[in-house]
């Protein structure tokens, strides 16, 4: 009777118990497996009857190979654990003979196992079993009993201790093997022998399986022959192709070998008649050349600045010193004391403008000027645009070595071209004395024939390499070569240039300079003229009161004259006119003294402080100290004289507004500072600068007045003039060009109108606008408060939340304007932002563009912008600007400007 083991996987294992180790453990060999384990005595129990079959180690043995005798049994199994002992081993399943005994092949990597036993004769070679063999094998395996098998000797099979235990499952249909590397040499699972006959109909399903197997892998076979044979005929079919091309390429290369000298004549001939094309107009030879001219005209013939300008400017520093400390001294001694050096400084300069003016009228500035754009003009026509890198110094240098390079590279080749043309004639006029049969030539025909090809190929050589010279455009390196160059020659001609610009200018202050000191050298200026000008106005003023007092006397009188009141008339008008001429000399007078003051005698003023110079260059010019308010003429003009007096006086047949602004000592100083400021930026255009000239500034001596003289345009304003008759299209557009014109002038200046409405543009003749009626006593944002309270529509939505009023304020208040002219008497709707609706008023589109731009938050366009804007381009007589511009009424105005 057999002990078993039941295992964790659930299979039972036999073995023999061999000895008893303690109350616990025994010593048991694995009957199956011939090997032997320490178990617990719990885990071993008695085995049925049914379960003790032969063991399966018995039934297993290696291919070809017979065990010895048990002597070399434990020598061969020493060997066998040496040789595989935890190692990967394979195994194969061979034969299944009919009494369930399997045999093996064992391979370790690409060693036989069996065969290098065999080799150490620890077993021998077996003779493959027969079918017959097997049968009566099978048959005694069947009559043997179970005892019968107990006590047959056991073949024990080399092998390890396996560290795990091998699983049988009893129960499978078929014997199989797996390969236990890990743990032990063979693990074998086997169907119990009894069962042997059963698997007869299961092992012809296998037989089944492996003959469908055996179909499949023929069919498989008989596509990868199709597909074999498909990729054969596209290969054939291929190669008939390629010969079919090599064929006819052989045939073109026997045609072209009979016309091969034909062929290699014409295509050197096509060559040499491109090269005599190529040499005639010798385009890349001469790349560089008009740039290597530039390069010598402006090194070689450069412009050096004279000597004496080092001199000139440094006496020039001086005597610019000289004159500040004398402008700002107010220590009438010290002054004596700055004015004697001033004057000696000023001997020297004199000096030094002379020799830098000798030194100058010897150069040719112009001549020079008009070369170096010459050939500014001539570079760029050529080389384009100069780049932003104006060149380095060393680009002449190397500009100068690239072209000499390109120049003896050329010549080379063309020395080679001509020599090799050279060979080729003489070959010719070999073979025509040759082939001259009437000659008497002494050439063999191996010395006519000569090398005629090595020749030939020289000479397609070296004309091909000229032409790659002459054709070929230039590299990229030398394009960047050719482009410093350019680049530096530029630099020079601007700086050269730049020179003779400072020559010139230094020149013209210099001449100036010379011209108006020669006349002061032995004197000073004086004021003389100026006071005497000054003493016949209070004589002709004394003369005028006099006659006014003569007039109202005789005016108040009961016995008056018409006779003498029209005489006394008559003088009195002729006593205003030379005032005011004799006013006009004082200006006059003055403009010359404030130039002397400004640029050779700032000692002027410090030492005539009685002729008020500083006050006239203060003002720019505006305001006078000599004229009063009772030497006009005046007419009220009480309708327009609500806010301020305002008259109207005649001056020399000129009408004339006096603007009164009552005025403080504090505010005095910023009126005639904002009036001046105003004044200057009018004198840079005059009457093309868009806004009102200021005439006079004139303080009154008995009210706290100040008066500003203006030109007096009668009921032109734009108020006015649209209530009388509005402007028609045309008009519109060429008055609010003006007014564009006037704001840009004043934008420049740095003056923010604040205020811009109908009542201070004016529309002169209907066809000029310009800005006026400025109120030179309020800073901007006073006059930006008024117009928020008087018209509020006319008031930018930023002004409306407190910001300051700017020069994007005044193009708002410009753009509603704008509009309320091309709108007539249509309603202006306002969206919800507080600018109005222009979508809903039928104008141009031009005109909608402007207009958008301009009644918008955020940014505007500025004046300069309106000014270039299309609108304001002249249309076509047949075309109109605004669409829908009824004629108004002449009694009406807008709601929103009454």
């Amino acid at each position: 009777m057999y002990a078993g083991m039941f295992s964790a996987d659930k299979c039972w294992y036999r073995c023999k118990l061999q000895s008893v180790l303690n109350d616990d453990q025994c010593l048991a060999v694995y009957i199956d497996y011939g090997n032997s384990e320490v178990l617990n005595r719990s885990s071993i129990v008695d085995l049925p009857n049914d379960l003790q079959f032969p063991a399966i180690a018995q039934k297993y043995r290696l291919w070809g190979l017979q065990l010895q005798d048990y002597n070399d049994l434990d020598q061969g199994q020493k060997f066998l654990n040496n040789l595989i002992g935890d190692k990967k081993i394979s195994v194969k399943k061979k034969v299944n003979y009919k009494d369930g005994t399997i045999v093996v092949e064992a391979w370790h990597e690409n060693i036989d196992v069996g065969e290098e036993i065999t080799k150490k004769g620890f077993a021998e070679r077996c003779k493959i079993i027969n079918g017959t063999e097997a049968k009566t094998e099978l048959s005694a395996c069947s009559s043997k009993t179970p005892q019968v098998w107990m006590n047959q000797k056991r073949e024990r099979p080399p092998m390890r201790e396996p560290k795990t235990f091998p699983v049988n499952n009893y129960k499978g249909s078929e014997p199989w093997m797996e390969n236990n590397c890990e743990n032990s040499f063979l693990t074998a699972r086997i169907k119990p022998l009894d069962a042997c006959v059963g698997n007869a109909v299961k092992q012809d399903e296998k037989f089944l399986e492996e003959i469908k197997q055996l179909k499949e892998e023929k069919e498989a076979l008989m596509l990868k022959s199709s597909t074999l044979e498909s990729q054969l005929q596209e290969l054939q079919h291929k190669f008939k192709k390629e010969k079919e091309v090599y064929e006819g390429a052989l045939s073109d290369l026997e045609k072209d070998l009979q016309s091969a000298v034909g062929n290699k004549m014409r295509s050197l001939t096509t060559k040499i008649e491109i090269l005599r094309s190529a040499r005639h107009e010798n385009d890349n030879l001469d790349i560089g050349n008009d740039l290597l001219e530039a390069v010598r005209v402006v090194t070689k013939e450069k412009l050096i600045a004279p000597s004496s300008l080092c001199n000139l400017d440094k006496s020039w520093t001086e005597y610019k010193v000289a004159q500040e400390m004398i402008q700002h001294c107010s220590d009438t001694e010290k002054l004596n004391t700055l004015i004697t050096s001033r004057n000696s400084v000023q001997q020297s300069l004199l000096s030094s403008v002379d020799r830098f003016i000798m030194e100058v009228d010897e150069l040719p500035l112009e001549t020079r000027t008009e070369q170096l754009q010459t050939l500014l003009s001539s570079l760029e026509l050529v080389y384009g645009v100069p780049g932003e890198s104006m060149g380095t110094g060393d680009a002449f240098d190397e500009f100068h070595r690239w072209k000499q390079m390109k120049l003896e590279q050329f010549a080379s080749v063309r020395d080679d071209s001509n020599n090799s043309l050279e060979m080729l004639l003489l070959w010719f006029c070999h073979v025509k004395e040759f082939f001259d049969l009437s000659s008497e030539s002494t050439y063999k025909s191996s010395e006519v024939v000569g090398n005629i090809d090595e020749t030939l190929d020289q000479v397609e050589s070296y004309t091909s390499k000229e032409l790659d010279v002459s054709l070929v455009e230039p590299h990229e390196a030398d394009r960047q070569i050719i482009k410093n160059a350019y680049n530096r020659v530029v630099k020079c001609i601007h700086e050269e240039l730049n020179l003779v610009s400072i020559l010139k200018s230094k020149y013209s202050s210099s001449a100036e300079f010379r011209n108006s000191i020669e006349k002061w050298i032995s004197r000073s200026p004086n004021v003389d003229k100026l006071m005497s000008i000054k003493k016949n106005i209070k004589r002709l003023k004394a003369q005028l009161r006099w006659k006014l007092v003569e007039r109202s006397s005789l005016e108040d009188s009961d016995e008056s004259e018409e006779t003498n009141l029209a005489k006394l008339k008559e003088e009195t008008g002729t006593l205003r006119d030379e005032i005011f001429f004799e006013i006009l000399r004082e200006q006059e007078e003055y403009s010359k003294l404030s130039i002397l003051v400004q640029k050779w005698f700032p000692e002027l003023p410090l030492i005539h402080p009685e002729a008020g110079i500083l006050g006239y260059m203060n003002s720019g010019g505006l305001l006078s100290s000599t004229i009063e308010r009772d030497l006009f003429d005046a007419q009220p003009m009480k309708e327009l004289s609500s806010k301020r007096p305002l008259v109207r006086a005649e001056v020399q047949n000129k009408m004339v507004l006096l603007k009164g602004y009552s005025v403080g000592k504090d505010t005095e100083e910023k009126v005639v500072k904002r009036a001046a400021k105003y004044h200057e930026a009018w004198s840079n255009l005059k009457e093309d600068s868009g806004v009102m000239e200021l005439i006079y500034l004139f303080f009154c001596k008995s009210d706290p007045l100040v008066y500003l003289m203006v030109p007096f345009y009668f009921e032109e304003s734009l108020a006015i003039v649209q209530a009388m008759k509005a402007l028609a299209n045309h008009e519109i557009m060429k008055v609010m060009s003006g007014v564009a014109q006037g704001l840009q002038t004043l934008h420049s200046a740095g003056i923010i109108v604040g205020s811009l409405h109908e009542n201070n543009i004016f529309a002169i003749n209907r066809e000029k606008g310009i800005i006026g009626d400025f109120d030179f006593t309020k800073d901007v944002c006073q006059r930006s408060s008024i117009t928020t309270v008087g018209s509020p529509h006319l008031t930018a939505p930023e002004i409306k939340l407190g910001h300051t009023p700017s020069e994007a304020s005044d193009m708002y208040a410009y753009g509603y304007i704008l509009l309320w002219l091309c709108a007539g008497n249509g309603k202006i709707s306002v969206k919800q932002d507080g600018t109005p609706d222009i979508s809903r008023v039928n104008l141009d589109s031009k005109l909608k563009s402007l207009l958008s731009g301009l009644l918008c938050r955020g940014v505007r366009l500025s004046a300069g912008d309106v000014k270039a804007h299309e609108c304001f381009i002249p249309p076509p007589a047949d075309e109109h600007m605004l669409v829908d511009t009824a004629e108004p009424e002449p009694e009406k105005i807008p709601a929103d400007f009454a």
